[in-house]
């Protein structure tokens, strides 16, 4: 690599231009690259939601659920599948392998679904829900009219908000809800219509023969062709009431207004939406794929104002959800980090070359390598966000590393007295070796996270291509660019040029003599060597000091806490709201309005959202739920989210009106589970509730344990009309005949549909009546040959309890105990349960086991450890090429472990858990603390090249690499420290723990490196030294011995 040196050093110029145009390559790479909170991930998840109005969760898994989950079952990739049943309604969540993009898992699932949509009811609709990123809208807008009355502008925003909103680039789709749906309702008077020979049929019969518009052909002309259509459409409620009824036979002419009063109504309310108490319209704004987040939405923030003009009335526009501050104020901390570090990192430069030259120069590193990263990440279509940006801030403690080896061997080489052009090239060609494979060995460790699966692998892959990019780029800057600026702004010193000019004969010999022996003068080396001469001189001793240090270590591993992925630190938080029993949807709106009350009361709490009712979007592919009470609390900026979470907990669980309340980090944080569940799989129901049962027994005695809820809910009632087949029979009717009677009293259909303004309205009767109690669904009366009979007369009505939800998982009933814990420490909670489980007894082929955010750490601890191991094998490769040594490699990978000593000290100090971040650091750490082995040994090899004895070598290596090993190592530690610190308090999610990580392994490893690694190297390559070195002491004894004896025998 050194010819590289030479080769810009030969085209200073080239390298010069280039230069710049990399850095205006940088900026514009950089300006252009998208902006989002972190990189757009398709989850390999989706939903398929079918509402079946009127449905048992029993009907509904045996017609719906079990139907939809053997289709999808049988698609190829599908990794797991869970059913849910509940009244009316059926969730069958889809997990496939990860790597299929969104489209291609939503395209399986319709196919699968339209394969056998004959199967199921004809009131049951299936939508499939795509779990993505970037189906999450980047802002949300609720919109309330002052005076109250939403309903007059629900239309207008309908009309508006879309075209307004669609202007600005990158928005995907433009969604409003929260408007009344309309029904119109006709009131029949019965006398009118009886008294002109009509029936209900009439008026049916009259939607479906009117209203088409059809082609009947075309004419032609002088001017062309004409093309001919008969009918009108129905448009309006007074179309609809002006259709003439057929009856032949009878005189004049019948409209349906003669028969019937009709008009157009809000339909009954099946789902609200409230901001801190007011009902509100929603306007819901996702971006493209390509889309920039801050972008979209600081452009929609923009058009308000116009919307609001827009509108006839006055309104409040409040944002319930914008993702841009959070991710500008994320980029803005970071960068503002980044900065400091690479503030200190200069310091520390200036600290150790006492040269303003030769720190100008190292420092050039950074900007330009973290330019160059930017133009890759243009080229690689990766966006700008807490990961990407994350990893170029660990990356700015590295990318000055091999520019700081360079400059402090150039400055030595100098100060030898060599002439300018000279010095650079040897002193290049003497590092250029061990940089390069120092280099590649700290982007090498990052290519094992390419085999990391999950969201894990997902997150980090960016992550890890910005840090490895960063470090390639720094390789190529410090071979490049740095020689040349040392050529042009560096060389020797007045005073050397005129000592040289004075007594030019050997004169480099000397000066290099005196420039050693003032090295040794040196308060580092004065220090380093002695220690240095012990420990070589007792290796054994300090071998078996190394291994306390070892054992010490993995002591620490029991009292580390452990978690998977903390929420990232967002200003949002979920409160799920269960009321026990059947409860109607005006019970369900009032426990809503008691919490909103009692949420908004508690201090720090800004917005309050809440859904009452259905809620069918792209969140319940990530397991929230598709009905229910939900509240999304945002909280003020300077409130702390946890204390705000904590008293909202401790306010609900002092009522007993509320139901059960849990909180949640909103469909479980990065697309998996915030909870720790135990899931449960019996072939028997009985079973299954018992195992269920004694569970929730075992664990609400533990100590961690705060909330604990189960998919098996309370059972409700449920009224079961078994037909008598052969009574039925007897009056001509058959068992599906008799069911579509009933269901027809209970659950009055539509008799059609109106397009009213471009919305389909169902059409119904007004005033039927509908049975109320079980003694009038008894009294149902049920037309037949010979009459009407009753309902009673040919089935048993039956009031029974059955369960509120039906669990399957690929055709098994299951059932899940979901555990939530306020303890920092994943670990201990997941022992504790995990322990508790065990003595739980089950029945036979009844299976329970721990998952959740339990599994999804375990699972990322393991695949983490594996990706740690590959790390070190494909270091080990490396160093084999570069030594061409099966034996010293595995010396520098001794540094390894020892990283592991400061890294775990420091998480006991910080109060950080060892969590997903801090294994990546661990994985980062496998890279960097062997730099410093590699740049040791490769000088101890030159210098034993050039024929000086092991032991010789050994301690002039070891000397004279102590400060650029230093000075590297405490760059990385002050340039990791304002991310350490937590300066702004936005590098929490990831980039503090992974900062503390490295800070405390690179001090322990730096420190073990400079004994230990040429302690190893003396008692592995000197042995041929050291044995001579045994025979010249016995010698010498001999000698003394003999000496003395002559003394005392002349005595």
């Amino acid at each position: 690599m050194s010819k590289l040196a030479n080769l810009s050093l030969a085209n200073r110029i080239v390298v010069a231009l280039l230069t710049l145009l990399v850095a205006v390559g940088g900026f514009v790479s950089l300006t252009s690259l998208k902006q989002e909170l972190i990189p757009s991930i398709q989850f390999p998840t989706a939903a398929v939601v079918t509402p079946y109005p009127g449905a048992s969760p029993e009907i509904v898994d045996e017609q719906v659920s079990q139907v939809l989950e053997a289709s999808i079952t049988s698609l190829e990739g599908i990794d797991s599948t869970s059913a849910t049943s509940s009244q009316g309604l059926s969730v069958i969540t889809a997990t496939f392998e990860f790597g299929r993009t969104t489209k291609e898992i939503t395209d399986a699932l319709t196919s699968a679904v339209n394969s056998v949509e004959g199967s199921l009811p004809a009131d049951a609709t299936p939508q499939v829900i795509a779990g993505s990123f970037d189906e999450v809208p980047i802002i949300v807008l609720a919109i309330s009219a002052d005076d109250g009355d939403n309903e007059a502008i629900a239309s207008e925003l309908e009309d508006i908000a879309p075209s307004l909103f669609r202007q600005v680039d990158g928005v995907r789709d433009v969604a409003v809800s929260g408007a009344r749906e309309k029904r119109v309702e006709m009131d029949i008077d019965q006398q009118a219509l009886a008294s002109f020979g009509l029936s209900q049929q009439s008026i049916t019969a009259a939607l479906e023969q009117n209203g088409l518009v059809l082609p009947a052909g075309t004419l032609e002309d002088e001017e062309g062709s004409i093309a001919v259509e008969v009918g009108s459409r129905v448009e309006t409620v007074d179309d609809f009431a002006a259709l003439p009824l057929l009856n032949p036979g009878q005189p004049g002419v019948v409209l349906i207004s003669d028969v019937a009063v009709v008009s157009l109504i809000d339909a009954p309310i099946s789902s609200i939406s409230r901001v801190n108490g007011s009902e509100s319209l929603a306007i819901a704004i996702t971006k493209t794929p390509d889309g920039n987040s801050v972008d979209v939405s600081n452009g929609v923030t923009d058009l308000i104002a116009e919307l609001e003009e827009g509108l006839s009335k006055p309104v409040t526009v409040t944002t319930t959800l914008d993702q841009a501050p959070f991710i500008e104020k994320s980029i803005e901390d970071l960068t503002t980090e980044g900065i400091l570090g690479l503030s200190f990192a200069v310091l520390v430069i200036l600290v150790f070359l006492l040269s303003v030259k030769s720190t100008i120069i190292t420092a050039v590193s950074i900007p330009t390598s973290v330019l160059i990263t930017f133009i890759g990440l243009g080229l690689a279509d990766f966006s700008l966000n807490i990961l990407t940006l994350g990893g170029l801030t660990i990356a700015i403690g590295r990318v000055v590393d091999d520019s700081i080896v360079v400059i402090e061997n150039i400055n030595r080489h100098l100060s030898y007295g060599k002439q300018k052009l000279e010095a650079i090239k040897t002193a290049v060609k003497e590092v250029a070796g061990a940089i390069t494979s120092s280099t590649i060995t700290n982007a090498a460790v990052f290519v094992p996270i390419g085999l990391v699966g999950g969201i894990v692998g997902e997150l980090f892959r960016p992550f890890a291509f910005t840090v490895a990019l960063a470090l390639l780029a720094s390789l190529l800057v410090s071979l490049t660019i740095i020689p040349v600026l040392a050529y042009w702004f560096l060389g020797m010193s007045k005073k050397l040029k005129k000592a040289q000019q004075e007594n030019p004969a050997g004169f480099e010999e000397r000066q290099r003599e005196e420039q050693e022996v003032q090295e040794q003068k040196g308060f580092l080396q004065k220090g380093y060597v002695p220690i240095l001469k012990t420990t070589t001189d007792h290796p054994w001793l300090t071998l078996t000091a190394s291994l306390l240090v070892l054992g010490y270590t993995f002591s620490l591993v029991p009292q580390l806490r452990t978690d998977f992925l903390d929420d990232g630190g967002s200003d949002q938080f979920v409160v799920n709201q269960e009321l026990a029993g059947q409860s109607s949807f005006e019970e369900q709106d009032a426990a809503a309005k008691k919490l909103e009350e009692l949420v908004l009361e508690v201090e720090g709490v800004d917005i309050v959202q809440s859904s009452v009712g259905s809620t069918v979007d792209s969140r319940v592919a990530f397991g929230a739920s598709a009905q229910g009470i939900r509240l999304t609390v945002t909280v003020e900026e300077d409130a702390d989210i946890d204390e705000v979470k904590s008293e909202v907990t401790r306010e609900a669980g002092s009522r007993d009106d509320l139901g059960d309340v849990s909180i949640s980090e909103g469909g479980g944080g990065f697309g998996g589970s915030d909870t720790i569940d135990i899931e449960i799989v019996s072939g028997n129901d009985e079973d299954l509730q018992q195992v269920v049962d004694e569970i929730v027994l075992a664990m609400r005695p533990l100590s961690y344990v705060d909330n604990i809820t189960t998919s098996l809910a309370a059972a409700e009632r449920v009224l079961e009309v078994k037909v008598d087949r052969e009574a039925a029979a007897e009056i001509g009717l058959s068992e599906i005949a008799v069911s579509g009677i009933v269901s027809s009293q209970l659950r009055p259909q539509p008799i059609g549909a109106l397009n009213v303004e471009g919305n389909d309205v169902d059409i119904y009767i007004a005033d039927q009546q509908v049975p109320e109690t079980i003694e009038e669904v008894e009294g149902i009366l049920i037309p037949s040959a010979t009459g009407p009979v009753r309902l009673s007369s040919i089935a048993d009505v039956e009031e029974v309890l059955k369960p509120r939800t039906i669990t399957s998982a690929l055709g098994e009933r299951t059932a899940t105990v979901s555990i939530s814990s306020n303890f920092d420490d994943l670990g201990a909670v997941t022992a504790q349960i995990t322990e508790a489980l065990d003595e739980v007894e089950l029945p036979p082929a009844t299976e329970a086991v721990v998952g959740g955010v339990a599994a999804d750490q375990a699972e990322s601890f393991e695949q983490l450890g594996l990706a740690l191991l590959a790390a070190i094998a494909i270091i080990y490769i490396v160093l084999v090429a570069t030594f061409g040594s099966l034996v010293q490699p595995l010396i520098l990978l001794v540094s390894i472990p020892f990283a592991a000593t400061g890294a775990f000290v420091m998480l006991l100090l910080t109060d950080i858990a060892l969590a997903v971040p801090s294994l990546i650091g661990l994985l980062l750490l496998t890279g960097i603390v062997v730099t410093n082995a590699i740049v040791l040994i490769d000088l101890i090899n030159q210098y034993r090249l050039q024929g000086r004895s092991v032991q010789d070598a050994m301690i002039s290596g070891s000397r004279q690499r102590l400060r650029p090993i230093l000075m590297t190592a405490f760059a990385t530690i002050f340039a990791l420290t304002p991310l350490a610190l937590g300066v702004t308090g936005g590098s929490g999610f990831i980039s503090q723990p992974l900062a503390v990580v490295v800070i405390g392994g690179l001090f322990s490893s730096t420190i073990l490196t400079l004994i230990l690694v040429p302690v190893l190297y003396w008692l592995i390559e000197g042995r041929a030294d050291r044995k001579a070195i045994r025979i010249e002491r016995k010698e010498q004894n001999k000698l003394e011995r003999a000496s003395k004896r002559a003394r005392r025998a002349k005595a």
